[in-house]
């Protein structure tokens, strides 16, 4: 729980932080805390979520990490390579994709 605080806290920090490093370190953070949604989340609560259409407005945090992404290119691949399995996979388990 405190390195999850810690990371959270840090997380504004490091957006700021100049090199790719950084860059890719709050890449492959923000890309587990997708997949943890993912794996976490009942079948239920992503029919549900689905239903509801777009979520909540998004934190600063997360909009700092979608600009951070949409800005690289190479980040971005990178990111969509570490989440499109774990999530097509929950997605075909709910029965959400064929």
């Amino acid at each position: 729980m405190k390195a999850k605080a810690l990371a959270l806290v840090a997380l504004p920090v490091l957006m700021f932080a100049s090199g790719a490093a950084a860059q890719g370190w709050i890449m492959d953070m923000v890309a587990n805390r997708v997949i943890q949604k993912y794996q976490n989340a009942t079948c239920e609560q992503l029919w549900q979520e689905r239903a509801q259409g777009p979520g909540q407005p998004k934190s600063e945090e997360e909009q700092r990490a979608i600009a951070l992404l949409q800005q690289n290119p190479g980040m971005q691949t990178a990111f969509f390579g570490q989440v499109a399995t774990p999530i097509a996979t929950k997605l075909f388990q709910c029965g959400m994709i064929p």
